[in-house]
């Protein structure tokens, strides 16, 4: 009797778990189309189609996931920081149960390309803030020296994961790469845990065995900020 109200349970939780995200936004930015050579790259452009399909997977809804590209087509807006911000504050309005953000680009010290322009992490937290405000978070930022948008990003109510410490580059953006170290971590750990607040440290290690296969060096170093209150606002299994 105790396995079967066991298995009961599970059964009945399970429906919760995959519903956790159905009202929550979704921006899924390509920030940029050429590899470091300058030469023309659907590295970020594929990360973005693909991480759209895995967050559908996780019970975010299609209609709440707006993607963006300087290649825009059916499925994404074009690139610019201010369709960025009117489109995740359109979004947080009909789908208010929380945020994603997940920015892949290029990076500088000074912030993460999108579009035209660098934006620096001041920016970036206004945006976000405006928009998604008190509301359970996930912000992660795929660039090289994305480690300075912690501080700035950083609250009890979010998960912060970026792709390299603020004094490292990245790595995995040629022109004939399928998609960043990073980001082709961050898909691959996806399956293997079972909420956001544990998937940063599986990505760190993912990229960490990653560049000593590679040998590219000095290793990127992944950061990853849980905030006190995140809990288990964000679960998928």
């Amino acid at each position: 009797m105790k396995r079967f109200l066991f298995a009961l349970g599970l059964l009945l939780a399970s429906p919760a778990w995959a519903n956790q995200f159905a009202d929550w936004s979704a921006i899924i930015v390509a920030g940029d189309n050429k590899a470091h050579s300058g030469a023309p790259s659907q590295v970020f452009d594929n990360a973005r189609r693909d991480l759209a399909k895995t967050f559908t997977g996780l019970g975010f809804s299609p209609a709440n996931i707006e993607q963006f590209s300087l290649n825009p087509d059916a499925t994404a807006q074009e690139t610019g920081t201010g369709n960025i911000a009117n489109g995740l504050w359109d979004l947080v309005k009909r789908a208010p149960g929380g945020c994603l953000v997940y920015f892949t680009s290029h990076g500088t010290p000074d912030g993460i390309v999108v579009g035209g322009s660098v934006v620096p992490p001041a920016r970036m937290q206004s945006v976000i803030d405006n928009a998604c405000g008190s509301r359970p978070s996930v912000v992660v930022m795929s660039a090289c020296f994305s480690g300075q948008f912690v501080p700035a990003l950083a609250e009890a109510n979010r998960v912060v994961i970026t792709a390299a410490r603020p004094d490292r580059t990245s790595f995995g953006c040629g022109e004939l790469n399928q998609y960043t170290y990073f980001d082709d971590c961050f898909l691959r750990a996806v399956p293997l845990v079972g909420d956001f607040a544990a998937l940063g440290s599986k990505v760190q290690e993912c990229v960490a065995f990653r560049e000593q296969q590679t040998g590219a060096k000095p290793p990127s170093e992944p950061q990853v900020s849980v905030g006190a209150a995140v809990g288990t606002t964000m679960r998928w299994k």
